[in-house]
């Protein structure tokens, strides 16, 4: 059940963005939720569960970007599989913790994704032309993961409550 919760938070998650991004006229930048959800997986969910559900959270963004396809698959799985070890060095509880965590997870996931379409495409401008939406979008995502903090642990408080009960209740 806690895929499917996934899935449906991550098509609200990006419907909104796409939403947002176009009402505020961000034309270089955007508001990234799926790293966000990507990080919260890496702190919360088990490695099996977490990487299925990164996998089709960034196969869901790569349907809504329109960059080459597997990009955002890829690199979702990669950013919850280091975000996961980084979990285990570093301790992310709390609101500005996880605020910070995500902040991380998606400079490095843009970094990446700049780099990953820099060497899929013939001339280097487009890299160029991202970049320096890449210091924005991060503040953008940190103030996302703000709000979405409370939003996700309530998801998982209530996915907890209803998977504690058993038979022998």
């Amino acid at each position: 059940m806690k895929f499917l919760v996934t899935i449906g938070l991550a098509l609200l998650l990006l419907t909104l963005e796409s939403v947002l991004v176009q009402q505020l006229g961000l034309a270089i930048t955007r508001i990234d939720v799926t790293v966000v959800l990507v990080a919260f997986l890496a702190v919360r969910a088990n490695t099996l569960e977490g990487a299925i559900s990164s996998f089709s959270v960034g196969y869901l963004l790569d349907l809504m970007s329109g960059q080459p396809t597997g990009l955002f698959t890829f690199l979702a799985v990669f950013t919850f599989l280091v975000g996961k070890l980084a979990v285990s060095l570093v301790e992310v509880r709390g609101r500005a913790a996880f605020v910070l965590f995500a902040m991380g997870a998606d400079l490095g996931h843009g970094v990446l994704a700049n780099f990953f379409t820099w060497l899929t495409t013939k001339d280097g401008s487009v890299t160029a032309a991202l970049l320096p939406g890449l210091l924005p979008q991060v503040a953008l995502t940190g103030l996302a993961a703000v709000f979405l903090y409370p939003l996700l642990r309530r998801f998982e408080a209530s996915q907890d409550r209803s998977s504690s009960t058993g038979l022998l209740r």
